[in-house]
């Protein structure tokens, strides 16, 4: 049988050309308000935003919209933060800013300069780049009057602005147009990539997942859990397809601080933008976390990839005994693909991006109506319909609803006659027959009365 199967969008992205887009960095000290900015730019919260030092640990990349056109808004991590992760922050802020074309100095308009201000001051000169000094947390124009300490910075006049209050906004924006260097700007196609959301407990090998799909170092990788505080969005092309990897703080039982907390939720939700989740599994620490995360996920409508992680570290001879153990383990979701990987080595990281496109298609599968309706004759054939007091449940019709997920609609005379053990009937062979059994679908069941 043959089903048409098309993104939301109408069909799988085209090859982007990679347009080069403006690129605009927001530096800083830690805990003076950049993703609260990035935020605010974006005009919607991508960033784990707390009132604690060293939150945002990783780059952040986001697309601001503007009438002037578009640019790409980076977000880094606290400079000279005096924690342990500081030498890697400062090396991903070196990489943003190598092809930078404007940098967002934010210092907090309502705190006194520190040496840390005047460390990135001297930093930035020394970049050479462009730079824009942005006074953050300015809530009131009151609060204006005591930003002259901030010229000493040597970047010219600072401009106010508040998250919290919206305030400074348009103005910044226009001083970024005004700054960006004018170019010709080809004419960008508005392609939807495939938003692939990398979820797992943490320590399972996300992070280094992510490193080993770009080639490089993008997020700072440790043994130590919750190394990963936010949602990551980066763009990456595979096979002729756009795709957009979200990774995500790794999910603990039970967070042990308000940032992890939020983190959390970010991830959880990370899940729903996703278009396919890809459910990262460590072979040697397999457990409840897994199915609560591939059923909150299917729940929500998103099909599940299982990748299975740190391959590298079983031998040949360990292997049938491992896949064994982890068919075991996760029981419940032997119908879902997985794929066998490993960061160290690089096996089957194409294999992940070409059975995302595959779940993605089966997500976006619509059966005709009549197709659907031949089918469920041979189904009712089949199997004795459920009745109440003798009166027997009949399905009039069924129809497809919509797509990702896939959701059949059916027509019957009464639909509390509808058992458990039909509507899994129902399940199974939608599943098998119509080639679904990967991804998640919904049956409806309305009441339609036949007329006399």
């Amino acid at each position: 049988m043959c089903y048409t199967r098309a993104s939301a969008g109408g069909g799988l992205p085209a090859p982007f050309p990679g347009v080069m887009m403006h690129k605009v960095v927001i530096v800083g000290r830690p805990n003076v308000g950049k993703s609260s900015l990035f935020n605010r730019l974006l005009g919607r919260r991508s960033a784990v935003v707390a009132d604690v030092p060293g939150v945002t640990r990783d780059l952040k990349e986001g697309v601001v919209e503007t009438e002037q056109g578009r640019f790409l808004l980076v977000d880094t991590g606290g400079l000279w933060s005096g924690d342990r992760w500081e030498k890697k922050i400062q090396e991903k802020v070196d990489r943003a800013l190598e092809d930078a074309e404007l940098v967002l100095f934010a210092v907090d308009g309502r705190s006194d300069l520190t040496p840390a201000d005047y460390e990135v001051a001297e930093y930035l000169r020394k970049k050479g780049k462009p730079v824009i000094l942005v006074a953050t947390k300015v809530d009131s124009p009151s609060h204006e009057a005591y930003l002259g300490p901030l010229y000493a910075l040597g970047f010219g006049d600072p401009i106010p602005t508040s998250s919290e209050h919206k305030r400074g906004l348009e103005e910044l924006l226009e001083a970024i147009w005004q700054r960006l260097p004018v170019r010709q700007i080809e004419s960008e196609p508005e392609v939807a990539g495939i938003r692939l959301a990398i979820v797992g407990r943490p320590n399972a090998g996300k992070s280094s997942l992510l490193n080993a799909i770009l080639g490089e170092e993008r997020v700072i990788v440790s043994e130590e859990p919750g190394t990963t505080r936010d949602t990551i969005d980066v763009e990456v092309y595979r096979g002729g397809n756009r795709f957009v990897l979200l990774d995500t703080a790794g999910i603990r039982k039970r967070p042990e601080t308000l940032v992890e907390e939020l983190a959390i939720k970010r991830s959880l939700r990370a899940i729903e933008e996703a278009d396919v989740v890809l459910l990262v599994v460590d072979p040697f620490q397999v457990g409840d976390r897994e199915l609560k995360l591939a059923n909150h996920a299917m729940e929500k409508g998103k099909p599940v990839l299982l990748v299975i992680t740190k391959w590298d570290l079983v031998t040949k001879e360990e292997a049938p005994r491992v896949r064994r153990e982890l068919r075991e383990k996760l029981a419940h979701l032997e119908h879902l693909p997985r794929v066998y990987t490993s960061a160290f080595t690089k096996q089957n990281l194409d294999k992940i991006f070409s059975e995302a496109v595959r779940l993605h298609e089966l997500n976006h599968t619509r059966v005709p109506t009549a197709e659907l309706n031949r089918w469920l004759s041979l189904w009712t054939g089949k199997v004795q319909l459920p009745n109440f007091r003798g009166k027997p449940l009949k399905i009039l019709y069924a129809t497809q609803a919509q797509v990702a997920p896939p959701t059949f609609v059916f027509f019957v005379n009464h639909p509390e006659f509808v058992t458990r053990a039909f509507e899994n009937y129902l399940k199974n062979r939608i599943g098998e027959d119509l080639g679904l059994r990967e991804v998640p679908f919904r049956l409806v069941f309305r009441g339609r009365r036949e007329e006399g």
